[in-house]
């Protein structure tokens, strides 16, 4: 009976067209949870796990007014975020296990009165090849989104993973940008999402020994082009991780690699990535590395630089929140160095903060100061800056300012 029931539901997801991303989806859960029910009566149930947090963001932003029909020249912005994450996962039998992660967004105020649909339909850019999200907004500035960014089946042996569903396939090494990172690349700017976005994907991993892996993964999409297959390989040289990937991501033939590893005390982290399009065959690369170190007085600083072949040499950094990324364009500009410190000032609070610059006509700089305080065992504030400078020709001016004050209570 439990096989004719996994029949159908599989035949209305691959030949029923008539249905959407959005059924193909719930038919998708319907099976992960069927296949998993079964694994799990083979052995008696292992415990479950469940955890998250809720979290309040409240975000001011001051921009340069560009309306001539507005006399003031600045405008002030003030949006909140109420945030609920659950992550569910549950040990079927010692090799398999299913997790699935669901988080709740509750926004309200300016940006949110943006006309009816067009708040809720960037939400929903957040999704992959399935549409496992709800989003609701209306003209009173209120906006609703609830999503499941991880729904995966996993098998894990000695030697083996084997991951189907929803997952983040992260292939990247250094601290700040990611080229290697070709199937959920993210913005650094984006940092209250620390989970970073996922892929509906397959991916199986294999372990020859100790120092060494194999991993092949593969996205869906609605065809070759817009899909991204992919080959990775790690292993150990003289002490330092060195990884070297080949495979196809949105209709760009890609190579690239990275490494990790250790120069008197401090870590050495770089990566690389070429694509080359089927049908124009012009070749972009994007290379970054960082160099972080840990002093004896507790103060963490890390370097490093980032040239992205894509990028423009012209232009400032009015557009930095709606850059389109991916992992061969990874940010504004060709060329890009940044700093960035930490440094506790005691054992509950930290101080920190980057520095963004890139060599350009307008000398952009983006500067994010950070503080964090941590009220309890579990109750965390956090007070985040982000800043932007353009040189006009004469001085430095600050197009955008943003101010973000966070608690985050975690279970």
């Amino acid at each position: 009976m439990r096989f004719l029931f996994f029949i159908g539901i599989m035949r209305i997801f691959l030949n029923h067209k008539r249905h959407n991303r959005c059924t193909k989806g719930f038919c998708f859960l319907l099976c992960l949870l069927w296949f998993s029910n079964l694994i799990g009566q083979e052995e008696k149930p292992k415990p479950y796990q469940l955890s998250g947090y809720i979290k309040n963001l409240q975000s001011a932003y001051v921009i340069d007014n560009v309306n001539p029909f507005v006399a003031s020249k600045k405008l002030v912005i003030s949006d909140n975020l109420l945030h609920n994450r659950l992550n569910f996962k549950y040990f079927l039998n010692d090799n398999w296990t299913l997790k699935t992660d669901l988080r709740n967004r509750f926004f309200w105020g300016d940006q949110p009165q943006l006309p009816i649909g067009v708040y809720s339909e960037q939400l929903d850019l957040a999704n992959d090849y399935f549409d496992l999200s709800y989003e609701w907004s209306d003209a009173s500035g209120v906006a609703f989104q609830s999503m499941i960014d991880r729904a995966y089946l996993e098998y894990a042996s000695d030697d083996w993973e084997v991951r189907l569903g929803r997952q983040r396939i992260n292939w990247g090494i250094s601290t700040l940008w990611n080229p290697n990172d070709i199937f959920n690349a993210y913005n650094f700017a984006d940092f209250d999402y620390e989970e970073r976005p996922g892929s509906d994907a397959i991916r199986v991993k294999y372990y020859p020994n100790f120092s060494s892996s194999i991993e092949l993964a593969a996205s869906m999409a609605d065809s070759l082009e817009a899909t991204t297959i992919a080959a990775k390989g790690g292993f150990n040289v003289k002490g330092y991780d060195v990884q070297l990937l080949a495979g196809f991501a949105e209709n760009d033939w890609v190579f690239g690699g990275g490494w990790a590893g250790n120069i008197k005390g401090a870590s050495l982290k770089g990566e690389f990535s070429t694509f080359t399009p089927v049908d124009t065959g012009k070749t972009s690369v994007a290379i970054t590395f960082n160099l972080d170190y840990q002093f004896k007085n507790s103060l963490y600083a890390n370097a490093g630089f980032l040239y992205n072949s894509l990028g423009r040499t012209s232009g400032d950094l009015s557009q930095l929140f709606n850059l389109e990324i991916s992992a061969k364009n990874l940010y504004p500009f060709r060329y890009t160095v940044f700093t960035q410190f930490g440094y506790p000032l005691g054992s509950l609070s930290n101080l920190g903060g980057a520095i963004v610059y890139s060599p350009v006509e307008s000398q952009a700089i983006f500067f994010t100061p950070t503080f964090t305080y941590s009220l309890r065992q579990n109750l965390d504030l956090d007070i985040v800056g982000q800043i932007l400078f353009n040189d006009d020709g004469m001085k430095y001016t600050s197009p955008v300012q943003a101010g973000f004050l966070r608690v985050k209570w975690s279970y």
